[in-house]
């Protein structure tokens, strides 16, 4: 059976992302590290395996601190928006309230299936 989304990261990628947009929105792996109640190794560590996993670096460490490289400032740009989306639909559905409906392509199915 074909993989749809076969370009997204492993899971252990997927959940160093978080790590990833706390540390790209505050620009400081110390300030990701306390908010995310880790240390700033731990923080690092996370990065380098998503930095690994695309082959690119994602912030350029300074001396006082670190910034975003153009990969970086792409992908935290997207996943603020995801998670923008997604904290509104979990906000949404908490409430009562009812989420824009929209249609969900068929699933796939292996060949000589059916």
């Amino acid at each position: 059976m074909a993989h749809r989304y076969h370009h997204l990261p492993s899971l252990t990628v997927f959940t160093a992302l978080e790590v990833f947009e706390a540390a790209a929105r505050h620009l400081s792996l110390e300030i990701a590290a306390s908010e995310l109640n880790v240390t700033s190794g731990e923080i690092s560590r996370q990065i380098k395996v998503i930095e690994d996993d695309l082959d690119v670096p994602l912030f350029v460490r300074t001396g006082t601190g670190v910034v975003l490289t153009s990969a970086g400032k792409n992908l935290y740009t997207e996943l603020a928006s995801i998670c923008s989306k997604t904290s509104d639909v979990v906000t949404t559905i908490k409430r009562g309230g009812r989420c824009r409906v929209s249609r969900l392509p068929p699933p796939m199915r292996s060949p000589g299936s059916g």
